[in-house]
């Protein structure tokens, strides 16, 4: 069965872009047949963290009945597929964002996951992917500007018959999140899917135009959101990293307790 999930915030800023190309790429890794189309037809990032922003037929062109679908495909990192919105104010206002439920159409015959990069805020343009995904995912940081944003974006969604599945706080830099996840799980109604602490390789991986989860997978944010994708696709977290520290330690522990029995 496929699975529609639109990412969205309430205002911009929160890192909603780099979570929907990193989650994108992490279910890829995972086996799982993934494309993402950024439908922020106005203000388009998808195509810049990819190294997609020269790319000839963009969403802009399918959604003003100029190209085919197959057309404004790219396959990216881990095999992801990408359809990215046009960064030209042409081609926007050009675009009509109501045929996106035609687009989505197209895409769920191929795949297992579609991932739609809404727009931040509340506009014309938002509302659409609000109502046509499966669920919602909310990307809110921990500050109070952000958390009003999402929780307006909650009850919008949920006003033209959407479904918000949860949130991902995105930007954490606390000691004791767990606090944190029952505050804003109280504030804004839904459960929280999953945190992604302060990371410095974010911006270096988008310098080099490169999934974070690929450039610097071992790194606290690309584990945070192996995390969150192993929750989505309904299997248990597997921190490769840790478990061959620990093995390494029983193999040295194993060898020091043999060399003492040895030595007695």
């Amino acid at each position: 069965m496929v699975k529609v999930y639109t990412i969205a915030s309430g205002k911009g800023g929160t890192g909603k872009t780099t979570v929907s190309v990193n989650l994108g790429t992490m279910l890829a890794q995972l086996g799982k047949e993934t494309f993402l189309m950024d439908a922020d037809i106005g203000m388009a990032n998808v195509g810049l963290l990819l190294g997609l922003q020269d790319a000839p037929v963009t969403l802009h062109e399918i959604l003003a009945g100029k190209a085919n679908i197959n057309d404004a495909i790219y396959e990216c990192p881990a095999g992801l597929k990408v359809i990215p919105a046009g960064i030209s104010l042409q081609g926007f206002q050009q675009a009509d964002p109501e045929k996106i439920r035609d687009v989505m159409g197209e895409i769920i015959k191929r795949c297992e996951f579609l991932l739609i990069d809404a727009p931040a805020g509340i506009s014309k343009d938002g509302i659409v992917p609000l109502a046509v995904a499966d669920e919602v995912i909310l990307v809110v940081n921990p500050e109070l500007s952000s958390i009003v944003d999402a929780l307006k974006t909650r009850i919008l969604t949920e006003l033209v018959g959407g479904h918000v599945l949860g949130s991902i706080i995105n930007r954490v830099d606390q000691d004791k999140p767990d606090i944190m996840i029952k505050k804003m799980e109280k504030v804004l109604g839904v459960k929280v899917i999953g945190y992604i602490p302060e990371d410095t390789n974010v911006r270096r991986a988008a310098s080099a135009r490169t999934p974070l989860v690929i450039k610097y997978p071992t790194s606290p944010a690309s584990k945070a959101i192996r995390r969150i994708a192993s929750g989505l696709i309904g299997v248990s977290y597997k921190d490769e990293e840790d478990k061959e520290q620990k093995e390494g330690f029983l193999e040295r522990f194993t060898k020091a307790v043999f060399a003492k029995k040895k030595g007695n």
